[in-house]
């Protein structure tokens, strides 16, 4: 599991006590494992169709025209400039791409870029969960100390309380995922409110992860609106905005992220990046550009496609007997998996990779506490229709 692990055996005297506080990715582990086992790959959160044709021939326009060496280390001109005009134009916000951006190596650098370079030893860091794996990997790498705060199904509301106790004098930041991964849950302005009260109470910052912001599905025939922490009053100083091209694009693989930052913490973040990473690709920053650039339907197509995916899917599920939680936003849907009598997420997942011949991850990747996730699945719906309807054939095993 990713989360620090609630009994360690002692660490190699070779190997750092970080390092073993944690292990490699479990969404990665599926993806190897629905290899292994010629199963249906419903765990990890990537595309299994083309992404558009129009950015990978601007990928190799600009592959052909030696855009091949080191671009700047924190990002290519032109791609940090579309990074933000678009952010002008979605979130309204003006940014200044000589001093508040910073291109990296995937969104996943940029969380860790960012808290290593703002979070001190013994500070802390409050944790939704569940919660991206790589979240509380990143807090003990930045040495920092995670507080987990829940999200409880059906809904995935937290307790204003259990998080206003959460916060305290050595809080530092509190990491938000929205469109979250793994629920699904898009946080309503309301509770952003409370979250960002909190913080200015407690002079914290807010990381927040926003790859999905284009991935929203109306719910009751009403649109559901991204709205990012940095838009909220008093929050635009305090706020790291981590995002990337893997979701939006369908180029999980390129590796081309981005932090939103003031100017003194995206400062520090382009320090810590430079000995991280040097800098991402530079033939794929010119085709961000380009991508940054499509016009609003293309965002809206994005959004028509991925809701027809989660409307073929959830019906399969519920009919396989699985208890299932309707995402709001992300391709992913949470599940519960009681009614298989299985003991634990992990037997499930083995059963169903090697006797069903479908992946999925198991909850308990998502929490710091393994047995909250016991009895909880995930499945991402990001793969083509006849995926889905070949998982969906081989679920009626399950019932069977």
């Amino acid at each position: 599991m990713t989360q620090p692990a609630a009994t360690t055996p002692p660490p190699h005297r070779h190997v750092s006590e970080k390092a073993s506080r944690f292990t490699e990715s479990v969404i990665r582990e599926m993806t190897r494992e629905a290899l292994k086992h010629g199963a249906v790959n419903l765990s990890q959160g990537f595309p299994d169709f083309p992404a558009p044709a129009d950015i990978k021939a601007a990928a190799m326009r600009a592959i052909d025209a030696d855009v091949n060496q080191y671009a700047i280390t924190w990002g290519a001109r032109d791609f940090r400039e579309a990074i933000a005009a678009k952010t002008k134009w979605y979130l309204g916000l003006d940014v200044d791409p000589e001093t508040e951006i910073t291109v990296t190596c995937g969104s996943t650098e940029g969380m860790i870029a960012a808290m290593m370079a703002t979070v001190d030893p013994g500070e802390e860091v409050v944790i939704f969960e569940p919660f991206y794996e790589n979240y509380a990997p990143d807090a003990v790498l930045s040495d920092a100390r995670p507080r987990y705060v829940p999200l409880r199904a059906p809904d995935w509301m937290f307790d204003r309380d259990e998080l206003r106790a959460a916060f305290n004098e050595h809080t530092k930041a509190i990491i938000i995922c929205n469109p979250n991964n793994p629920t699904g849950k898009v946080f309503t302005r309301d509770e952003l409110e409370f979250i960002a009260a909190l913080c200015r109470e407690h002079d914290a910052l807010c990381f927040t992860d926003e790859i999905y912001e284009h991935i929203l599905y109306p719910r009751d025939g009403a649109e559901i609106a991204h709205i990012s922490m940095a838009q909220l009053e008093g929050m635009r100083e305090r706020t790291v905005i981590v995002n990337s091209m893997s979701k939006t694009y369908s180029v999980t693989g390129w590796r081309v992220g981005y932090c939103i930052a003031p100017p003194a913490i995206t400062s520090a973040i382009r320090k810590v990046h430079d000995f991280l990473t040097v800098g991402a690709a530079a033939p794929l920053q010119a085709a961000g550009a380009m991508a940054l650039r499509l016009a609003p339907e293309y965002y809206e197509h994005l959004q028509a496609d991925y809701a027809a995916r989660r409307d073929l899917l959830l019906p399969i599920l519920e009919a396989a007997g699985f208890r299932v939680f309707r995402p709001d936003g992300a391709y992913y849907v949470m599940t519960d998996i009681s009614a298989f009598g299985f003991a634990n997420d992990v037997e499930f997942t083995r059963h169903l990779i090697q006797k069903i011949g479908v992946a999925c991850v198991p909850g308990s990747s998502f929490y710091s506490d393994p047995a909250r996730g016991a009895q909880q699945v995930r499945f991402c719906f990001c793969k083509k229709d006849e995926t889905l309807h070949a998982a969906a054939e081989r679920l009626q095993k399950l019932r069977a």
